[in-house]
């Protein structure tokens, strides 16, 4: 058989397995939330906050839509028009044009126009945040961490471009089965480095004092099971107000994360509850469910974009010859782009389906509904979420159930409707 008959039939066998594998593991059944219950939870909301936290979500949504839209547009132009293949011979033209130095610094320079144009919009987004109270950071403050950002994004997108593209120079007609292997390796082994080496650089981390709620949180661990190396305290109120908890890590590496900001804000028995969430997560391998699926999706990408090098009419339109060469790095931007807007609420419904199973964790390992509930009260109050967004918003973009239904599935596992 062809490379490409090969490909299709890798593409049809990797499909299989990431539905197969998604069946097996998604909790397609989610905890009961009657609206009944939705709509009485949302009635003992302080009217004043609900209101609130509206008009913060109406002021965001401009430039939060506008940025899709604008990274949408962007991307189209750089990927369907001869535009950013000629931004790519000039980055690589100083190097004598070679093909490494097109794929690296080519690759980096559309990143960068898209990240330049989109910052009038991100620095909207910060205003916005600021004003409401949530964000605690300067722009001083704010630009350091972009910075950090973009710094992190260049490590890595270098790596990324000079694997990739090093792969199709060599291998011409068998990359989708190296860089689909590779891809996959890359999303596994992220999942394991991003938490120890990435996590440090945004927020110091410094072990809970010794006291009731570390003990507390300790025995919560191992009551369900879940090992936990340590209890540290994130330093988040130097960038917000908002409130968290997580369990990051696996194995030795696994540990509870509290923000400081939920320690002044919360009761201990909420952040119990939190911790129990995030205990749910780790019982219930979450991560490791999330790093498979990404890891197949990885490479069922890297296969499909092989399979769309044959769609001449694409590459006409981009002035490429090919999709492995460096020039179309902008059609493989569009292409990606327009793939992630179509899978958004795909993986958001998979998301808020294993929100709502660590919920229903939390409240059977600490069998308290009453402060479960009046813990997603004050993280809906002081992270100013909308309590009961409009469905097709909350369908197409939330990772987790409402505030409201929350709630409400609190409420109906404490009259036994499990």
């Amino acid at each position: 058989m062809s490379p490409r008959l090969w490909a299709a039939g890798a593409f049809v066998v990797l499909l299989v397995a990431l539905a197969g594998f998604a069946a097996a593991t998604v909790p397609w059944h989610r905890a009961p939330a009657p609206r009944a219950d939705q709509l009485a939870a949302l009635g003992q909301l302080p009217a004043d906050q609900v209101a609130r936290s509206r008009a913060f979500h109406a002021e965001l949504r401009p430039a939060s839509y506008g940025g899709m839209l604008l990274g949408l547009l962007v991307a189209l132009a750089l990927g369907l028009t001869p535009l950013g293949a000629r931004l790519i011979e000039l980055a690589g033209r100083p190097f004598g044009d070679h093909w490494l130095a097109r794929a690296v610094l080519g690759g980096l320079a559309v990143a960068l126009v898209a990240e330049v144009l989109s910052l009038p919009l991100a620095a909207w987004r910060h205003t916005v945040v600021a004003r409401y109270g949530l964000s605690t950071q300067t722009w001083a403050a704010w630009s350091v961490d972009l910075l950090k950002s973009f710094g992190a994004g260049v490590v890595l997108g270098a790596i990324v471009l000079a694997g990739f593209f090093t792969v199709t120079h060599f291998a011409p007609r068998w990359w989708w089965a190296i860089g689909a292997a590779g891809a996959a390796g890359l999303v596994v082994l992220l999942s394991f480095v991003l938490p120890v080496v990435v996590e440090p650089i945004f927020n110091r981390f410094t072990p809970m004092p010794g006291g009731p709620l570390r003990a507390e949180l300790l025995a919560l661990a191992e009551r369900d099971g879940v090992p936990v190396k340590d209890v540290l305290v994130a330093d988040a109120s130097r960038r917000t107000r908002a409130v968290n908890a997580y369990v990051s890590g696996f194995g030795p590496t696994r540990r509870i994360v509290v923000y400081d900001t939920m320690l002044t804000e919360a009761t201990p028995g909420e952040v119990v509850s939190v911790a129990a969430h995030e205990l749910g997560h780790a019982k219930d391998q979450d991560v490791l469910t999330g790093t498979v699926l990404s890891a197949l999706g990885a490479a069922i990408a890297v296969v499909a974009l092989y399979l769309l090098g044959s769609w001449q009419w694409l590459l006409r339109l981009a002035g490429v010859d090919s999709i492995a060469e460096p020039r179309a790095i902008g059609l493989l931007l569009a292409v990606t782009t327009v793939a992630g807007l179509v899978a958004g609420p795909a993986q958001s419904f998979v998301s808020r389906r294993v929100e709502a199973r660590a919920d229903t964790h939390a409240l059977t390992l600490t069998g308290d509904a009453v402060t479960f509930e009046a813990m997603q009260r004050r993280l809906g109050t002081v992270n100013l979420s909308d309590p009961d967004p409009p469905s097709w918003e909350h369908a197409m973009f939330a990772s987790h159930p409402s505030t409201v239904q929350r709630m409400a599935a609190a409420r109906a596992w404490a009259r036994g409707d499990r």
